[in-house]
């Protein structure tokens, strides 16, 4: 039997793998009160954010959410649509799968001493982290890019003595000439 004849079975569907990540953009009226009903409307269905991020649109009086959680796509569906009827919500759309630029920045800082100093900076020095503060006893390092890349990056740091952690949450703009 040829190496190509064989086939492996299918690994197993982890709990995970049906709840999923999935990254939500929303175009709202920048009003008040119009995240507590956001945030109302993921709490009533019982999802958790994981992360959310809000900025300013690009048009006046309008903000932009984009919203990290996890858990049942089909729930996930209804949240959409009830999303959408808000009366702020100018577009609610799920992006998990598009093509889609994603990226996050994080800060750490570190207590570092002189023995772990040059293994700590090889290391940022590796993942393009900057040294935004550098005192005797510590370092602050600030890095972006995909979530992937700074789960990387803490994994490394955190035997030499991490202090603080901070993470903006996934920000993404649709790829081409889609809206997001």
């Amino acid at each position: 039997m040829s190496a190509a004849a064989i086939i492996s079975p299918p690994a197993a569907e982890t709990i995970d793998d049906k709840l999923g990540s999935h990254t939500i953009s929303l175009f709202v009226h920048d009003r008040p009160g119009v995240l507590v009903r956001v945030a109302l409307v993921f709490a009533r269905r019982g999802y958790n954010i994981e992360s959310l991020v809000v900025s300013p649109a690009a048009a006046g009086g309008f903000s932009r959410m984009t919203i990290t959680c996890s858990g049942d796509p089909a729930t996930l569906d209804q949240i959409i649509r009830q999303l959408a009827k808000l009366v702020d919500v100018v577009r609610a759309i799920d992006h998990t799968g598009d093509a889609a630029y994603e990226t996050e920045i994080a800060l750490v800082k570190l207590e570092v001493h002189d023995e772990d100093r040059t293994q700590v900076l090889q290391i940022a020095e590796h993942f393009n982290a900057k040294v935004v503060d550098y005192a005797t006893d510590s370092v602050m390092l600030r890095v972006y890019g995909g979530s992937e890349k700074l789960d990387a990056l803490i994994g490394l740091l955190r035997p030499y003595g991490m202090s603080e952690l901070v993470r903006s949450g996934k920000i993404l703009m649709a790829r081409g000439g889609r809206e997001t």
